[in-house]
């Protein structure tokens, strides 16, 4: 019998939902290891299905947790044994600690940004071909490059409009900026819990500047983004 794991959190006297359930409908735990915590279920198997309801059931819980703390949550699928999760508790308990009080009391929300088709550049392809010889083709193709070095710069200009409005609200951003794409900006931001409802109010006033483009706004999530103690984790053990 194996663990699966949701998140390590602060040391709480109990679940917020002693009812919740976990995937395949087990009974989620909490195990308690000097000043940390940690949110488990048992689960028979190798493997952990990817599906809807496993995936569902994995973000109740941790999100579950939202409600009362903060939690640093493990990635979908982590399955280890108790010996391993004693001793990965046990040997990272400080840097743990660390990030939990680096997280406490902070949230993740994700926007993206699709701006008009009319701001993608033009790419050349073999079909231009046909516009008779290789000067055209390479005109074409000048004009391609000229066209990315201006959509990079709209696509920059972009990020720093939107973190004037929200920049004095978040402590931390993961961005990924894709030019060439419609959904040009995909942005997590880390920040306090209480600073929620002004970060929302910059973002609509960001939105009403700018009507031609959308925006896709999610959260309040657990920090995903900033978290990584899967990777410690699998680094330390190769566990799934």
């Amino acid at each position: 019998m194996s663990f699966y794991v949701y998140c390590v959190v602060d040391p709480i006297d109990s679940l917020p939902d002693e009812t919740l359930k976990g995937l395949g409908q087990q009974e989620v735990s909490l195990l308690r290891l000097a000043e940390l915590a940690v949110i488990v279920s048992e689960f028979a198997g190798n493997t952990v299905p990817v599906s809807e309801a496993n995936v569902i059931a994995h973000q109740k819980v941790i999100r579950s947790l939202l409600e009362v703390t903060t939690p640093l949550p493990f990635r979908f699928g982590t399955l280890v044994s108790e010996s391993q999760l004693n001793s990965y508790l046990s040997s990272r308990q400080p840097a743990l600690l660390q990030k939990l009080d680096d997280l406490r009391g902070c949230v993740e929300m994700s926007v993206k940004v699709i701006w008009p088709t009319s701001e993608r550049p033009r790419t050349v392809n073999s079909e231009d071909q046909h516009l008779g010889s290789g000067t055209a083709f390479l005109a074409a193709k000048k004009e391609e490059i000229v066209g990315d070095a201006t959509i990079a710069s709209k696509a920059n200009e972009l990020l720093a409009w939107l973190n004037s409005h929200l920049d004095n609200l978040i402590r931390d951003e993961q961005v990924t900026l894709r030019p060439r794409e419609r959904l040009v900006l995909a942005a997590a931001h880390l920040l306090e819990r209480e600073r929620l409802p002004a970060y929302k109010n910059g973002l609509a006033m960001a939105r009403a500047e700018r009507a031609g483009l959308h925006f896709l706004l999610s959260g309040p999530w657990p920090p995903y983004s900033f978290t990584n103690i899967d990777l410690e984790f699998k680094s330390k053990f190769g566990v799934n």
